[in-house]
């Protein structure tokens, strides 16, 4: 059975020249950086080494680059440690409908503890407007969070121009760039924000490595103490292998970017005319045209996305109808609801997301394959009227 995978937006493998240099680190190069021996020199060597190609490829400063554990933490980390070491110029925070989990999350833990946030709407294609953030602030706000580029729909945020709206109000601004990096250009001074960011297993790096950037000048309350590692921001051993593969998929997505997204871009609107052309009452979900390029997210009506995720995985495609962080939850996509799409349409979603190793053999695989689900499945549906189709869908295409 031919195997295809369209899930890059959970995580991507790791390309193979990132694993051959991360063994190295594991068995012969396996030093402690802490260490002042020749083995510690090696790997604090290289350690740094990968730091600068995280800086390097989000036109930062060395030492403004931070690692942590992976998106989740660094989330955490800028929020929360901005927070605390804001409080006592204010307490107000601002967010989009739209973030990830471990942005929600952590604003919804620091409201719990006596900080006030508001949740900032977004359009129909899930974009935030930058007049929103202007008229939320107030004299005690000390941070907005946007991200760049949303998990589930692919929108992009117009993040360079709020961060031209906060400019000298000494508001922090975080944007959390986990899906974008790697897939459009990203540059930290042109986006105007002080705190970023990222995860290396979305770019072909290895999972539980991601990293915070922190402009000069920001501060921010560390979360994690003991040994001082990351210039006192975040203690704990190095995981110095994910660290130099993170430094690595860097290296290489800054080398290949352009090629990959024009080949992908093609794949994606391929893949999103097909869907459209062979399937009736679907529509696509997020910005038109101001998406990252390997996302391809549809809602079809009638059907349950849980059943077309389990039919596919059959026929061995993988997708999903959402985060991969959320994939358990039976309740509706909170993105797809605060774009105004109703439970019932957004039940029926399905998320493709397009890495570089994929085929326009492999999207034929889905054209010829996922019609055919969803003829079976409305057939099964009670919701779907079998005489007169879809003449009474409510979804735009």
């Amino acid at each position: 059975m031919r195997r295809v995978y369209l899930d890059h937006s959970a995580t991507t493998p790791v390309d193979p020249e990132v694993a051959e240099l991360m063994l190295t680190y594991y068995t012969t190069k396996f030093g402690n950086p802490s260490s002042i021996h020749s083995f510690g020199r090696e790997a604090k060597k290289a350690l740094e080494d990968a730091r600068q190609q995280v800086a390097n490829f989000i036109g930062a400063k060395p030492e403004e680059i931070t690692f942590t554990s992976g998106g989740t933490e660094a989330d955490n980390m800028a929020i929360i440690g901005a927070a605390l070491a804001n409080r006592k110029k204010g307490n107000h925070i601002i967010a989009s409908a739209v973030e990830h989990h471990a942005v929600l999350d952590t604003c919804t833990y620091l409201e719990k503890q006596g900080y006030k946030l508001t949740v900032l709407p977004v359009d129909e294609y899930g974009l935030v407007k930058v007049e929103d953030v202007s008229a939320a602030l107030t004299p005690e706000t000390i941070l907005v969070t946007i991200m760049h580029a949303n998990n589930e729909v692919g929108t992009i945020q117009p993040i360079a121009e709020i961060g031209k709206l906060l400019k000298g109000k000494g508001i922090v601004f975080h944007t959390d760039a986990v899906q974008s990096l790697g897939k459009i250009p990203v540059n930290v001074d042109e986006l105007g924000v002080d705190l970023l960011t990222a995860s290396a297993h979305k770019i072909y790096g290895p999972k539980g490595v991601g990293c915070l950037y922190i402009r000069k000048g920001t501060r921010i309350q560390a979360l994690v103490h003991g040994g001082g590692q990351e210039r006192k921001r975040r203690s704990g051993t190095e995981n110095t292998p994910g660290i130099i593969g993170f430094g690595k998929a860097c290296e290489l997505a800054s080398q290949r970017m352009e090629e990959d997204n024009a080949r992908i871009i093609d794949l994606r609107d391929k893949m999103i005319k097909g869907i459209l052309d062979k399937i009736d009452c679907v529509q696509l979900n997020g910005h038109p045209t101001q998406r990252v390029p390997n996302n391809v997210n549809v809602s079809v009506e009638y059907i349950e996305g849980e059943s077309m995720l389990l039919s596919l995985d059959m026929q061995g495609i993988a997708a999903s109808s959402g985060s991969a962080c959320t994939s358990g939850s039976l309740d509706p996509s909170h993105v797809l609801l605060a774009m105004g799409i109703c439970h019932e349409i957004a039940h029926g979603s399905l998320r493709f997301t397009l890495g570089r190793d994929n085929t326009a053999e492999d999207v034929d695989h889905v054209l010829n394959v996922l019609p055919g689900i969803v003829e079976r499945l409305r057939a099964m549906s009670p919701l779907y009227d079998k005489e007169r189709g879809c003449e009474s869908c409510t979804l735009k295409r």
